[in-house]
């Protein structure tokens, strides 16, 4: 379960998605990731694009017109910082998205047990 402060977004999916658009590139880049034992797993990253400080990795490999890669990052908590100069962040689950809200200058994502 994954709960998003300040929306009360309660998900009850072990996994999820979070997309954005690159605010130079105009690219989206997608990150997929998991819970587990409590804490996040960046399992999938991956990006339409590359330039201005958003270069895949040596290991990208490019799929379906996008560079994916496998970063397996654990996080205890991800923290969402926003920009006046792009859309906002996609929260996406099961198929299902909804951009988070710029209300305020950030958003924490934290795995509930």
């Amino acid at each position: 379960m994954v709960v998003a402060a300040g929306l009360a977004v309660v998900t009850p999916s072990d996994h999820f998605t979070l997309a954005w658009i690159h605010s130079v590139e105009k690219a989206e880049w997608r990150e997929d990731w998991r819970v587990e034992s409590g804490r996040l797993i960046l399992h999938q990253a991956s990006a339409m694009g590359s330039g201005a400080g958003m270069e895949p990795p040596p290991e990208a490999v490019l799929k379906g017109g996008r560079w994916v890669w496998h970063p397996n990052i654990v996080m205890e908590e991800i923290v969402l910082a926003r920009s006046d100069f792009t859309a906002d962040w996609r929260l996406c689950v099961d198929t299902v998205c909804r951009d988070l809200r710029k209300d305020d200058g950030q958003t924490r994502l934290r795995a509930c047990l």
